[in-house]
Protein backbone atom coordinates (compact mmCIF):
# COMPACT_ATOMS: atom_id res chain seq x y z
CA UNK A 1 0.00 0.00 0.00
CA UNK A 2 1.71 3.53 -1.03
CA UNK A 3 2.25 5.72 1.96
CA UNK A 4 -0.20 8.82 2.34
CA UNK A 5 -2.59 8.17 -0.61
CA UNK A 6 -6.27 6.86 -1.11
CA UNK A 7 -8.29 6.23 -3.57
CA UNK A 8 -9.24 10.02 -4.54
CA UNK A 9 -6.16 11.50 -3.27
CA UNK A 10 -5.33 12.50 -6.69
CA UNK A 11 -8.30 15.07 -6.45
CA UNK A 12 -5.78 17.24 -3.99
CA UNK A 13 -3.20 17.51 -7.51
CA UNK A 14 -3.31 18.76 -10.53
CA UNK A 15 -5.70 17.14 -13.29
CA UNK A 16 -5.14 17.89 -16.72
CA UNK A 17 -7.38 16.75 -19.46
CA UNK A 18 -10.44 15.95 -17.86
CA UNK A 19 -13.72 17.50 -18.90
CA UNK A 20 -16.08 19.65 -16.84
CA UNK A 21 -19.31 18.37 -16.29
CA UNK A 22 -22.02 20.88 -16.01
CA UNK A 23 -23.83 19.25 -13.31
CA UNK A 24 -21.03 18.18 -10.50
CA UNK A 25 -24.29 16.20 -8.86
CA UNK A 26 -25.14 14.35 -11.63
CA UNK A 27 -21.32 13.22 -11.80
CA UNK A 28 -21.03 12.34 -8.35
CA UNK A 29 -24.38 10.16 -8.57
CA UNK A 30 -22.81 7.89 -11.72
CA UNK A 31 -19.60 7.79 -10.02
CA UNK A 32 -21.40 6.29 -6.40
CA UNK A 33 -23.38 3.94 -9.02
CA UNK A 34 -20.48 2.66 -10.83
CA UNK A 35 -18.99 1.86 -7.35
CA UNK A 36 -21.58 -0.52 -7.05
CA UNK A 37 -21.29 -2.76 -10.20
CA UNK A 38 -18.90 -5.35 -10.10
CA UNK A 39 -15.29 -5.70 -11.02
CA UNK A 40 -14.14 -5.63 -14.87
CA UNK A 41 -11.25 -7.64 -13.80
CA UNK A 42 -9.29 -8.94 -10.69
CA UNK A 43 -6.75 -8.27 -8.98
CA UNK A 44 -5.17 -12.06 -9.56
CA UNK A 45 -5.29 -11.45 -12.89
CA UNK A 46 -3.57 -8.00 -12.73
CA UNK A 47 -0.75 -10.20 -10.83
CA UNK A 48 -0.51 -12.47 -13.09
CA UNK A 49 0.07 -10.14 -16.14
CA UNK A 50 2.59 -8.57 -13.83
CA UNK A 51 5.04 -11.83 -13.50
CA UNK A 52 4.61 -11.93 -17.80
CA UNK A 53 6.00 -8.54 -17.87
CA UNK A 54 8.79 -8.95 -15.45
CA UNK A 55 9.75 -11.87 -17.79
CA UNK A 56 9.36 -9.66 -20.68
CA UNK A 57 11.51 -7.13 -18.78
CA UNK A 58 14.48 -9.51 -18.21
CA UNK A 59 14.79 -10.59 -21.87
CA UNK A 60 12.61 -13.30 -21.76
CA UNK A 61 9.57 -12.89 -23.55
CA UNK A 62 8.31 -9.50 -25.85
CA UNK A 63 5.32 -7.33 -25.26
CA UNK A 64 2.58 -6.93 -27.95
CA UNK A 65 -0.12 -4.20 -26.99
CA UNK A 66 -2.30 -3.05 -29.82
CA UNK A 67 -6.01 -1.80 -30.33
CA UNK A 68 -8.10 0.68 -31.19
CA UNK A 69 -6.81 4.55 -31.33
CA UNK A 70 -10.71 4.76 -29.04
CA UNK A 71 -13.34 2.37 -28.86
CA UNK A 72 -16.45 3.76 -30.19
CA UNK A 73 -20.23 3.05 -29.81
CA UNK A 74 -20.99 3.55 -33.00
CA UNK A 75 -18.77 1.14 -33.84
CA UNK A 76 -19.09 -1.64 -31.06
CA UNK A 77 -19.82 -5.03 -32.63
CA UNK A 78 -18.70 -8.77 -32.11
CA UNK A 79 -17.02 -8.73 -35.47
CA UNK A 80 -14.94 -6.25 -34.53
CA UNK A 81 -14.16 -7.20 -31.79
CA UNK A 82 -13.21 -10.82 -33.12
CA UNK A 83 -11.08 -9.25 -36.12
CA UNK A 84 -8.90 -7.17 -34.15
CA UNK A 85 -8.43 -9.79 -31.66
CA UNK A 86 -7.57 -12.57 -34.46
CA UNK A 87 -4.82 -9.85 -36.27
CA UNK A 88 -3.29 -9.73 -32.72
CA UNK A 89 -3.13 -13.77 -32.69
CA UNK A 90 -1.74 -13.72 -35.83
CA UNK A 91 0.84 -11.18 -34.38
CA UNK A 92 1.62 -13.38 -31.43
CA UNK A 93 2.36 -16.43 -33.75
CA UNK A 94 4.75 -14.99 -35.80
CA UNK A 95 6.95 -13.12 -32.67
CA UNK A 96 6.77 -16.65 -31.20
CA UNK A 97 7.16 -18.57 -33.78
CA UNK A 98 10.30 -16.28 -35.42
CA UNK A 99 11.67 -15.30 -32.28
CA UNK A 100 11.33 -18.69 -29.89
CA UNK A 101 10.08 -16.37 -27.20
CA UNK A 102 6.77 -16.07 -25.64
CA UNK A 103 4.59 -13.06 -26.51
CA UNK A 104 2.89 -11.08 -23.59
CA UNK A 105 -0.65 -10.04 -25.29
CA UNK A 106 -2.52 -7.04 -24.04
CA UNK A 107 -5.03 -5.51 -25.94
CA UNK A 108 -6.28 -1.08 -26.12
CA UNK A 109 -9.68 -3.04 -25.93
CA UNK A 110 -12.19 -3.01 -23.15
CA UNK A 111 -12.13 0.49 -21.92
CA UNK A 112 -9.84 2.95 -24.20
CA UNK A 113 -12.57 5.46 -24.79
CA UNK A 114 -11.08 8.53 -23.57
CA UNK A 115 -8.48 10.54 -25.64
CA UNK A 116 -6.40 13.82 -24.29
CA UNK A 117 -6.56 16.65 -27.16
CA UNK A 118 -3.82 19.26 -27.93
CA UNK A 119 -6.38 21.85 -27.90
CA UNK A 120 -10.08 22.13 -26.18
CA UNK A 121 -11.71 23.78 -28.73
CA UNK A 122 -12.68 22.59 -32.37
CA UNK A 123 -13.58 24.84 -35.34
CA UNK A 124 -15.14 24.10 -38.28
CA UNK A 125 -16.61 26.62 -40.82
CA UNK A 126 -15.94 29.89 -38.09
CA UNK A 127 -17.87 27.63 -35.15
CA UNK A 128 -16.01 26.94 -31.99
CA UNK A 129 -17.01 24.39 -29.94
CA UNK A 130 -15.70 21.87 -27.17
CA UNK A 131 -13.18 18.79 -28.70
CA UNK A 132 -14.66 15.77 -29.43
CA UNK A 133 -12.79 13.82 -25.88
CA UNK A 134 -14.09 10.28 -26.46
CA UNK A 135 -17.32 8.31 -26.43
CA UNK A 136 -17.45 7.94 -22.57
CA UNK A 137 -17.46 12.15 -22.47
CA UNK A 138 -19.19 13.30 -24.99
CA UNK A 139 -20.21 13.11 -28.92
CA UNK A 140 -18.13 13.16 -32.44
CA UNK A 141 -21.20 14.85 -33.99
CA UNK A 142 -20.31 18.73 -34.47
CA UNK A 143 -23.73 20.38 -32.68
CA UNK A 144 -23.30 22.12 -29.25
CA UNK A 145 -25.42 19.61 -27.93
CA UNK A 146 -23.42 16.52 -28.48
CA UNK A 147 -20.26 18.10 -27.20
CA UNK A 148 -21.44 18.84 -23.95
CA UNK A 149 -20.06 16.07 -21.33
CA UNK A 150 -22.42 13.45 -19.98
CA UNK A 151 -21.74 11.56 -16.89
CA UNK A 152 -24.03 9.02 -18.35
CA UNK A 153 -21.71 8.04 -20.94
CA UNK A 154 -19.96 5.92 -18.62
CA UNK A 155 -22.46 4.11 -17.68
CA UNK A 156 -22.35 3.02 -21.23
CA UNK A 157 -18.65 3.05 -21.80
CA UNK A 158 -18.88 0.23 -18.49
CA UNK A 159 -21.39 -1.78 -20.37
CA UNK A 160 -19.31 -1.82 -23.29
CA UNK A 161 -16.36 -2.70 -21.68
CA UNK A 162 -18.06 -5.64 -20.12
CA UNK A 163 -19.54 -6.88 -23.05
CA UNK A 164 -16.08 -6.65 -24.88
CA UNK A 165 -14.06 -8.75 -22.30
CA UNK A 166 -16.43 -11.08 -21.96
CA UNK A 167 -16.21 -12.22 -25.86
CA UNK A 168 -12.42 -11.63 -25.39
CA UNK A 169 -12.33 -14.24 -22.32
CA UNK A 170 -14.67 -16.53 -24.91
CA UNK A 171 -11.71 -16.40 -27.99
CA UNK A 172 -9.11 -16.76 -25.46
CA UNK A 173 -10.54 -19.33 -23.38
CA UNK A 174 -12.94 -21.22 -25.68
CA UNK A 175 -11.14 -22.78 -28.64
CA UNK A 176 -10.88 -19.79 -30.77
CA UNK A 177 -7.13 -19.28 -30.07
CA UNK A 178 -6.28 -23.29 -30.44
CA UNK A 179 -3.05 -22.96 -32.94
CA UNK A 180 -5.45 -25.98 -35.13
CA UNK A 181 -7.21 -23.01 -36.07
CA UNK A 182 -4.08 -21.02 -37.08
CA UNK A 183 -4.97 -21.13 -40.96
CA UNK A 184 -8.71 -19.28 -40.24
CA UNK A 185 -7.03 -16.42 -38.17
CA UNK A 186 -6.40 -14.57 -41.94
CA UNK A 187 -9.03 -12.20 -42.68
CA UNK A 188 -10.37 -12.79 -45.98
CA UNK A 189 -9.49 -9.20 -47.46
CA UNK A 190 -5.93 -10.03 -46.84
CA UNK A 191 -5.38 -11.83 -49.35
CA UNK A 192 -4.01 -9.67 -51.76
CA UNK A 193 -0.67 -8.95 -49.09
CA UNK A 194 2.74 -11.03 -49.35
CA UNK A 195 2.13 -11.31 -46.21
CA UNK A 196 -0.57 -13.13 -45.65
CA UNK A 197 1.29 -15.88 -48.01
CA UNK A 198 4.45 -15.49 -45.31
CA UNK A 199 1.80 -16.19 -42.81
CA UNK A 200 0.02 -19.09 -44.38
CA UNK A 201 3.48 -20.80 -44.96
CA UNK A 202 4.42 -20.49 -41.13
CA UNK A 203 0.90 -21.79 -40.25
CA UNK A 204 1.93 -25.01 -42.34
CA UNK A 205 4.92 -25.38 -40.49
CA UNK A 206 3.15 -25.17 -37.23
CA UNK A 207 0.40 -27.71 -38.55
CA UNK A 208 3.26 -29.86 -39.28
CA UNK A 209 4.94 -29.38 -35.56
CA UNK A 210 1.66 -30.34 -34.13
CA UNK A 211 1.18 -33.38 -36.34
CA UNK A 212 4.86 -34.44 -35.31
CA UNK A 213 3.78 -33.89 -31.22
CA UNK A 214 0.60 -35.77 -31.89
CA UNK A 215 2.82 -39.09 -33.86
CA UNK A 216 4.78 -38.64 -30.39
CA UNK A 217 1.68 -39.03 -27.89
CA UNK A 218 1.09 -35.62 -27.07
CA UNK A 219 -2.42 -34.62 -28.36
CA UNK A 220 -2.34 -30.82 -28.61
CA UNK A 221 -6.10 -31.30 -27.60
CA UNK A 222 -5.24 -31.75 -23.73
CA UNK A 223 -2.42 -28.95 -23.41
CA UNK A 224 -4.06 -26.24 -22.28
CA UNK A 225 -1.09 -24.08 -23.69
CA UNK A 226 -2.26 -24.81 -27.54
CA UNK A 227 -6.10 -24.73 -26.75
CA UNK A 228 -5.90 -20.88 -25.59
CA UNK A 229 -4.12 -18.12 -24.92
CA UNK A 230 -3.92 -15.41 -21.79
CA UNK A 231 -5.00 -12.26 -23.38
CA UNK A 232 -5.28 -8.59 -21.28
CA UNK A 233 -6.66 -5.51 -21.14
CA UNK A 234 -5.40 -1.69 -20.87
CA UNK A 235 -5.91 1.59 -21.67
CA UNK A 236 -4.77 4.86 -20.72
CA UNK A 237 -5.98 5.80 -17.21
CA UNK A 238 -7.69 9.35 -18.33
CA UNK A 239 -11.09 10.12 -17.12
CA UNK A 240 -9.91 9.64 -13.37
CA UNK A 241 -13.35 10.33 -11.82
CA UNK A 242 -14.29 6.57 -13.58
CA UNK A 243 -10.95 4.85 -12.51
CA UNK A 244 -11.46 5.61 -8.74
CA UNK A 245 -15.05 4.34 -8.79
CA UNK A 246 -13.70 1.33 -10.56
CA UNK A 247 -10.69 1.20 -7.99
CA UNK A 248 -11.82 -2.17 -5.18
CA UNK A 249 -9.59 -3.38 -2.50
CA UNK A 250 -8.15 -7.00 -3.14
CA UNK A 251 -9.73 -9.50 -0.50
CA UNK A 252 -6.64 -11.99 -0.22
CA UNK A 253 -4.30 -8.99 -0.39
CA UNK A 254 -5.20 -6.06 1.36
CA UNK A 255 -4.09 -3.55 -1.53
CA UNK A 256 -6.08 -1.74 -4.36
CA UNK A 257 -6.76 -2.18 -7.47
CA UNK A 258 -8.76 -0.49 -10.64
CA UNK A 259 -10.44 -2.58 -12.16
CA UNK A 260 -11.27 -1.53 -15.07
CA UNK A 261 -8.20 -2.61 -16.98
CA UNK A 262 -5.15 -5.56 -16.16
CA UNK A 263 -2.95 -2.82 -17.39
CA UNK A 264 -3.40 1.04 -16.68
CA UNK A 265 -0.97 4.01 -18.70
CA UNK A 266 -0.28 7.69 -18.03
CA UNK A 267 0.25 9.38 -21.28
CA UNK A 268 2.82 11.75 -22.42
CA UNK A 269 0.49 15.00 -21.10
CA UNK A 270 -0.09 13.68 -17.93
CA UNK A 271 3.12 12.49 -16.58
CA UNK A 272 4.19 15.74 -15.38
CA UNK A 273 5.50 16.55 -11.67
CA UNK A 274 2.72 16.54 -9.27
CA UNK A 275 0.43 15.34 -11.84
CA UNK A 276 -3.47 13.92 -10.33
CA UNK A 277 -2.84 11.10 -12.45
CA UNK A 278 0.88 9.71 -11.41
CA UNK A 279 -1.15 10.34 -7.58
CA UNK A 280 -3.96 8.25 -8.63
CA UNK A 281 -2.00 5.21 -10.46
CA UNK A 282 1.09 5.40 -7.88
CA UNK A 283 -1.71 3.93 -5.39
CA UNK A 284 -3.09 0.69 -7.50
CA UNK A 285 -1.39 -2.52 -7.39
CA UNK A 286 -2.02 -2.85 -11.42
CA UNK A 287 1.20 -3.02 -13.79
CA UNK A 288 1.38 0.40 -15.45
CA UNK A 289 2.84 2.25 -18.36
CA UNK A 290 4.29 5.41 -18.97
CA UNK A 291 4.67 7.23 -22.19
CA UNK A 292 8.04 8.49 -22.75
CA UNK A 293 8.16 11.40 -25.13
CA UNK A 294 10.83 14.31 -26.16
CA UNK A 295 9.74 16.31 -23.26
CA UNK A 296 10.95 13.80 -20.71
CA UNK A 297 14.43 14.75 -19.25
CA UNK A 298 16.36 11.96 -17.36
CA UNK A 299 15.93 13.20 -14.64
CA UNK A 300 12.15 13.62 -14.65
CA UNK A 301 11.98 10.03 -15.29
CA UNK A 302 13.50 9.03 -12.59
CA UNK A 303 11.68 10.54 -10.40
CA UNK A 304 8.34 9.76 -11.68
CA UNK A 305 10.16 5.52 -11.44
CA UNK A 306 10.79 6.26 -7.09
CA UNK A 307 7.14 7.98 -7.25
CA UNK A 308 5.39 5.35 -9.17
CA UNK A 309 7.80 1.96 -8.40
CA UNK A 310 9.46 2.89 -5.23
CA UNK A 311 10.26 -0.87 -4.29
CA UNK A 312 11.44 -1.35 -7.71
CA UNK A 313 9.24 -4.70 -8.23
CA UNK A 314 9.64 -6.18 -11.33
CA UNK A 315 6.67 -6.23 -14.02
CA UNK A 316 5.34 -2.87 -12.28
CA UNK A 317 6.98 -0.53 -15.06
CA UNK A 318 6.49 -0.46 -18.72
CA UNK A 319 7.72 2.62 -20.06
CA UNK A 320 6.43 3.26 -23.66
CA UNK A 321 8.95 5.43 -25.81
CA UNK A 322 6.83 7.57 -28.38
CA UNK A 323 9.45 10.07 -29.93
CA UNK A 324 9.05 9.97 -33.80
CA UNK A 325 11.10 7.80 -36.08
CA UNK A 326 13.86 10.95 -36.58
CA UNK A 327 14.33 11.67 -32.65
CA UNK A 328 14.07 7.95 -31.32
CA UNK A 329 17.93 7.43 -31.28
CA UNK A 330 19.09 10.58 -29.47
CA UNK A 331 15.96 11.30 -27.53
CA UNK A 332 15.68 7.51 -26.24
CA UNK A 333 19.61 6.74 -25.55
CA UNK A 334 19.80 9.06 -22.12
CA UNK A 335 16.32 7.82 -20.76
CA UNK A 336 17.52 3.98 -21.19
CA UNK A 337 20.99 5.31 -19.80
CA UNK A 338 19.93 6.59 -16.50
CA UNK A 339 17.27 3.64 -16.12
CA UNK A 340 20.24 1.52 -16.32
CA UNK A 341 22.38 3.50 -14.57
CA UNK A 342 19.75 3.43 -11.79
CA UNK A 343 18.90 -0.25 -11.87
CA UNK A 344 15.37 -0.25 -11.97
CA UNK A 345 13.68 -3.34 -13.37
CA UNK A 346 11.79 -1.69 -16.43
CA UNK A 347 10.25 -2.85 -19.45
CA UNK A 348 11.22 -0.90 -22.64
CA UNK A 349 8.57 -0.79 -25.08
CA UNK A 350 7.80 1.11 -28.80
CA UNK A 351 4.89 3.53 -29.40
CA UNK A 352 5.70 3.93 -33.27
CA UNK A 353 2.71 5.62 -34.21
CA UNK A 354 2.25 9.12 -32.05
CA UNK A 355 5.49 10.41 -33.22
CA UNK A 356 4.90 10.21 -36.77
CA UNK A 357 1.23 11.97 -37.50
CA UNK A 358 1.56 13.81 -41.04
CA UNK A 359 -1.23 15.45 -42.77
CA UNK A 360 -1.95 14.50 -46.24
CA UNK A 361 -1.97 15.97 -49.32
CA UNK A 362 -5.94 14.89 -49.23
CA UNK A 363 -6.22 17.10 -46.08
CA UNK A 364 -6.56 13.66 -43.71
CA UNK A 365 -3.94 12.86 -40.83
CA UNK A 366 -2.25 9.83 -41.37
CA UNK A 367 1.06 8.34 -40.26
CA UNK A 368 3.34 7.05 -43.30
CA UNK A 369 4.42 3.40 -42.79
CA UNK A 370 8.06 3.55 -43.64
CA UNK A 371 8.27 6.20 -40.80
CA UNK A 372 6.75 3.89 -38.37
CA UNK A 373 9.39 0.64 -39.36
CA UNK A 374 11.80 3.28 -39.35
CA UNK A 375 10.98 4.11 -35.52
CA UNK A 376 10.93 0.62 -34.68
CA UNK A 377 14.12 0.28 -36.00
CA UNK A 378 15.83 3.01 -34.29
CA UNK A 379 14.36 1.92 -30.95
CA UNK A 380 16.05 -2.10 -31.33
CA UNK A 381 19.16 -0.12 -32.82
CA UNK A 382 19.35 2.15 -28.80
CA UNK A 383 19.32 -1.17 -27.02
CA UNK A 384 21.46 -2.57 -28.66
CA UNK A 385 23.77 0.06 -28.47
CA UNK A 386 23.12 0.37 -24.46
CA UNK A 387 22.80 -3.65 -24.03
CA UNK A 388 19.49 -3.44 -22.47
CA UNK A 389 16.07 -5.64 -24.21
CA UNK A 390 13.93 -4.14 -26.23
CA UNK A 391 10.81 -5.68 -24.78
CA UNK A 392 7.52 -4.69 -26.47
CA UNK A 393 5.77 -2.88 -29.51
CA UNK A 394 2.53 -0.43 -28.52
CA UNK A 395 0.35 -0.09 -31.34
CA UNK A 396 -2.92 1.46 -32.60
CA UNK A 397 -4.17 -1.21 -34.98
CA UNK A 398 -7.52 -2.77 -36.43
CA UNK A 399 -8.71 -5.96 -37.92
CA UNK A 400 -10.74 -4.36 -40.25
CA UNK A 401 -9.62 -3.15 -43.82
CA UNK A 402 -9.36 0.38 -43.41
CA UNK A 403 -7.52 3.24 -45.26
CA UNK A 404 -5.66 5.32 -42.65
CA UNK A 405 -2.05 4.84 -42.60
CA UNK A 406 -0.23 5.26 -45.70
CA UNK A 407 2.15 2.79 -47.42
CA UNK A 408 2.92 -0.78 -46.60
CA UNK A 409 3.18 -3.53 -49.13
CA UNK A 410 -0.80 -2.81 -50.00
CA UNK A 411 0.28 0.66 -50.58
CA UNK A 412 -1.81 2.85 -49.74
CA UNK A 413 -1.84 6.18 -51.30
CA UNK A 414 -2.48 9.66 -50.09
CA UNK A 415 -5.02 9.90 -52.61
CA UNK A 416 -6.58 6.65 -51.03
CA UNK A 417 -6.69 7.73 -47.34
CA UNK A 418 -10.42 8.47 -48.10
CA UNK A 419 -11.71 5.15 -49.34
CA UNK A 420 -11.90 3.62 -45.94
CA UNK A 421 -10.46 6.48 -43.25
CA UNK A 422 -13.11 4.94 -40.42
CA UNK A 423 -11.58 5.94 -37.31
CA UNK A 424 -12.79 8.28 -34.86
CA UNK A 425 -9.52 9.67 -33.64
CA UNK A 426 -5.99 8.94 -34.80
CA UNK A 427 -4.50 7.00 -38.06
CA UNK A 428 -4.69 3.05 -37.34
CA UNK A 429 -2.54 -0.06 -39.00
CA UNK A 430 -4.75 -2.04 -40.96
CA UNK A 431 -4.53 -5.57 -40.49
CA UNK A 432 -2.26 -5.97 -43.82
CA UNK A 433 -0.11 -3.71 -41.99
CA UNK A 434 -0.06 -5.02 -38.21
CA UNK A 435 0.93 -8.39 -39.92
CA UNK A 436 4.12 -6.97 -42.19
CA UNK A 437 5.02 -4.78 -38.82
CA UNK A 438 4.86 -8.10 -36.65
CA UNK A 439 7.54 -9.45 -39.27
CA UNK A 440 9.78 -6.71 -39.06
CA UNK A 441 9.95 -6.87 -35.20
CA UNK A 442 10.45 -10.79 -35.49
CA UNK A 443 13.41 -9.91 -37.46
CA UNK A 444 15.09 -7.40 -35.18
CA UNK A 445 13.98 -10.18 -32.00
CA UNK A 446 16.03 -12.77 -33.67
CA UNK A 447 18.85 -9.75 -34.63
CA UNK A 448 19.17 -9.20 -31.01
CA UNK A 449 18.86 -13.05 -29.75
CA UNK A 450 21.72 -13.38 -31.67
CA UNK A 451 23.46 -10.61 -30.29
CA UNK A 452 22.90 -12.32 -26.73
CA UNK A 453 24.19 -15.72 -27.76
CA UNK A 454 27.34 -14.16 -29.31
CA UNK A 455 27.80 -12.36 -25.89
CA UNK A 456 26.95 -15.55 -24.17
CA UNK A 457 29.49 -17.36 -25.88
Amino acid sequence: MASNWTADSWRGFEARHLPTYPSAEKLADVERTLTRFPPLVFAGEARALKADLANAAAGNAFLLQGGDCAESFAEFHPNNIRDTFRVLLQMAVVLTFASKQPVVKVGRMAGQFAKPRSSPVEVQNGVELPSYLGDNINGMEFTPESRIPDPDRLLKAFSQSASTLNLLRAFATGGYANLRQVHQWTLDFMGRSPWADKFGEMADKIGEALDFMAACGIDPQTQPQLQGTSFYTSHEALLLNYEQAMTRQDSLTGGWYDTSAHMLWIGDRTRFAGSAHVEFLRGVGNPIGMKCGPSLTPDALLDLLDTLNPAREPGRMTLISRFGDDKVEAGLAPLVRAVKREGHPVLWSCDPMHGNVIKANSGYKTRPFDRILNEVRGFFAVHRAEGTHAGGIHIEMTGQDVTECVGGAVAITSEALADRYHTHCDPRLNAAQSLELAFLLAEMLNLERADRKAEAA
